[in-house]
């Protein structure tokens, strides 16, 4: 793979996607560097696969510039193909058709490819090389989809929603091989609506919401950036409105829940110094406190107002 290191391999600026009266992508920019593994999170209709599609020359843009690999995916996708792979939402191949025929079939789109047996063996498929498309598991499925997105030894993948619909011990299989993905310098970008996998894999998130990119960063950025602060759970020995404990020192938010008390606080021990001079001085007890630090998904609540599977 060429060494692409000092410049971006994926670079959108003021990307714009319509359908008519609605506007799928709206305004997005971001950049990638290589070997970095970049996630796109967001819920379904975000803009996500849209993005995605443009990226491999799918869909033509209404505004903006794409360049992969320092190319235009509409004016030079025959030579850019042989540089990156995708994998899709769905992998459509004849039920009839082999594992290893699959993949021949594949590695013959390409000046060059990898060994069809090292992938069998890579992606566990080395049983599974004479089975029927339509004989797979889901899994065994999503592994093939990915061994053909980098049959061509692809400096970038893009993969679009590569664990939807897959049982959590599946999905931990698809994220070894995204990660051995990051191991060999490849520049990966996938789209997701799963927090845990946007926390696992992913270098850097843009957070898109209504095809808008409204939060851009490492996941610990965007925690330590978020105005949440840290996560209290107090229970009380006596009720109080959940009004007046929001009014306490470094407090920004608080609510009831199931008997407990939720506070975010910034900074976390003025508000739990605070806390206690409250009940101190009227008279109450705290039963028990549990602290958590803000999480991607808290962020992404923060930002879009919604949760991710609303």
């Amino acid at each position: 793979m060429p060494d692409d290191s000092h410049s971006a391999t994926i670079s959108v600026q003021g990307l714009c996607k319509r359908y008519g009266a609605l506007e799928a992508v709206r305004g997005v920019s971001f950049e990638i560097q290589r070997g970095e593994v970049f996630g796109l999170l967001g819920p379904n209709g975000a803009g996500k696969t849209t993005t995605i599609e443009i990226l491999e020359g799918l869909r033509q843009p209404d505004a903006g510039i794409v360049k992969v690999c320092g190319m235009d995916p509409q004016r030079e996708q025959v030579e850019l193909k042989q540089r990156f792979g995708a994998q899709l939402q769905s992998t459509v191949l004849p039920d009839k058709i082999r594992v290893e025929e699959a993949l021949a079939l594949y590695a013959s789109f390409y000046r060059d490819a990898a060994s069809v047996t090292l992938l069998l063996d890579q992606f566990g498929l080395l049983e599974k090389r004479r089975a029927f498309f339509e004989k797979l598991s889901g899994g065994q499925k999503q592994r093939l989809a990915l061994a053909l997105a980098v049959i061509n030894d692809p400096e970038v993948v893009l993969l679009d929603e590569p664990t939807v619909g897959l049982d959590a011990q599946l999905r931990r299989e698809i994220y070894g091989l995204i990660e051995r993905f990051r191991e060999e310098r490849r520049t990966v970008l996938l789209t997701t609506h799963y927090i845990e996998e946007a926390e696992r894999l992913c270098d850097r998130v843009a957070i898109m919401d209504h095809g808008k990119l409204v939060a851009l960063g490492s996941p610990r950025e965007l925690v330590t950036r978020s105005g949440q602060g840290a996560r209290l759970e107090v229970s009380l020995a006596n009720p109080v409105p959940a009004e007046r404990l929001k009014q306490l020192d470094a407090v920004t938010e608080c609510h009831e829940a199931d008997g407990k008390y939720v506070l975010h606080a910034q900074p976390t021990a003025v508000a739990i110094e605070a806390l206690v001079h409250f009940l101190t001085a009227n008279g109450n007890a705290l039963v028990d406190l549990h602290i958590a630090q803000p999480t991607l998904e808290d962020v992404f609540v923060e930002v879009t107002g919604q949760r991710i599977d609303e």
